[in-house]
């Protein structure tokens, strides 16, 4: 069940955007046309607005520039409440409007630990008043994320929970993850699980070649597929919804796609760092590559984005994990896990349209409306009535990444002097403008 269309916080004078290219994974529309936006919701759309706007209306000419839904990023990391110095969601509100994404899920790794309504609660308060996106929270499953006592899953759901998980850690007690899924599914509630056994998981990359080369150690791939494994054999048993956080190796998609051939309730996302980067690029040991699941193979990421293209692969994420300096100048083996990602998420997936790996519309299929089915939002798509959660951007405009002009208050991203092709142009909120690119972060 959809969530209601949240009322827009302010009333202004209709907008129209015109001469745009109008891509809508929803309805399969990629044309040339026009948007009204009037009272925070989309009013009108189509070709006929191409180059006529409505009297009294204030117009932006996309010069005929990609206008698509605002991205829904479903795992962002953010440091608030007790680890402010990394992020705050005001910050992380602030790089997601410069990277188009309109909605962010933030995740419960935060200190306290959000396995209480009056934390949900807090979240939503902080949300209202400081971030410039729409904000919902994924509640622990377990309380103090520590895997051993479930938390009141229908009292966090009632009070706004949008999804459980147990933030970067799974669940290793099988009655516990059995509980969980029989327990969610009577309040239709999503259960959203990091598929990593910490037993065979505490190397620097992944298992290889490359980690022998580099004298680190490695963590085998069955240390991801084993937890998915088990847990979709809890699904069957318990009819429970269920969804693979981040899956990033062929052997995780063959469990996906078994998976689903049962019509079974389950689904899977992936971050867009295992889409775009691999183990080799972490080259002379660059810590800012060092992330929650590792970086594999390059056939296991060519694997990723193939899934991405038939739709295997629900959603993709940015899996934005702020780290500050201190943990990541480090030896490898010792740095903290964890990129940034929000502010360059869609430049980076565009990498994968530009390479002709994927459409443009499957790409955004699963930035948009994929995440807004699988939670349950109002959202993802450019239709009548639906909230005007809106990007503009141009898919051709070439960037290089400045770490230092990023938005988030930590830096640590793996995209750093990169050489972008894509820049966000304007990200629309309810219709009203948050980001506006002025063409002045040029480097």
């Amino acid at each position: 069940m959809r969530k209601p269309i949240e009322k827009p916080k302010t009333v202004g004078p209709a907008t129209v955007f015109i001469n745009a290219r109008l891509v809508d994974p929803a309805s399969n529309r990629d044309e040339p046309g026009g948007l009204l936006v009037k009272d925070g919701l989309i009013a009108d759309l189509g070709s006929h607005l191409r180059r006529n706007a409505p009297e009294g209306a204030s117009v932006i000419d996309c010069k005929g520039n990609v206008l698509a839904p605002g991205l829904i990023d479903a795992q962002v990391f953010t440091g608030e409440p007790g680890y402010e110095h990394r992020e705050t969601l005001k910050t992380a509100s602030h790089a997601a409007a410069a990277g188009g994404v309109t909605t962010i899920v933030v995740m419960p790794d935060t200190n306290p630990v959000i396995d209480q309504v009056a934390l949900v609660d807090f979240i939503q308060r902080r949300a209202r008043d400081n971030a410039l996106v729409h904000v919902h929270t994924m509640a622990a499953m377990t309380k103090g994320l520590q895997g051993e006592e479930m938390t009141e899953i229908g009292l966090l759901k009632r009070a706004g929970a949008i999804a459980f998980a147990n933030g970067k850690s799974s669940i290793v007690n099988t009655r516990v993850m059995r509980n969980v899924l029989s327990y969610s599914k009577d309040f239709n509630a999503l259960v959203v699980h990091h598929t990593e056994d910490p037993y065979l998981s505490n190397g620097a990359m992944n298992s290889g070649e490359v980690a022998s080369r580099l004298g680190l150690s490695g963590v085998s791939k069955i240390a991801e597929t084993i937890v998915l494994e088990r847990d979709v054999r809890l699904v069957e048993m318990t009819g429970g919804r269920y969804h693979a956080a981040t899956i990033s190796c062929q052997e995780s998609l063959d469990v996906v796609r078994a998976a689903k051939a049962k019509k079974l309730p389950v689904s899977c996302g992936v971050s867009i760092n295992h889409l775009t980067l691999n183990e080799n690029d972490i080259g002379p040991y660059r810590t800012f590559f060092k992330v929650r699941p590792p970086l594999r193979r390059e056939e296991d990421r060519a694997a990723m984005v193939q899934a991405v293209a038939n739709g295997d692969i629900d959603i993709i994420v940015s899996s934005h994990d702020p780290q500050d300096a201190d943990t990541k100048r480090r030896p490898f083996a010792e740095a903290a896990d964890g990129a940034v990602g929000l502010e360059t998420l869609l430049s980076a997936a565009l990498r994968l349209v530009h390479s002709g790996d994927i459409t443009l519309s499957a790409m955004l299929k699963a930035l948009t409306i994929n995440p807004a089915r699988l939670l349950g939002l109002h959202s993802g798509r450019l239709a009548k009535g639906s909230i005007a959660d809106l990007v503009l951007f141009d898919p051709g405009e070439p960037w290089v990444v400045n770490k230092d002009m990023l938005r988030s208050r930590s830096k640590n991203t793996p995209f750093d002097e990169a050489k972008m092709q894509g820049r966000v142009l304007r990200t629309v909120v309810a219709g009203q403008t948050v980001y506006e690119y002025a063409g002045v972060e040029r480097t």
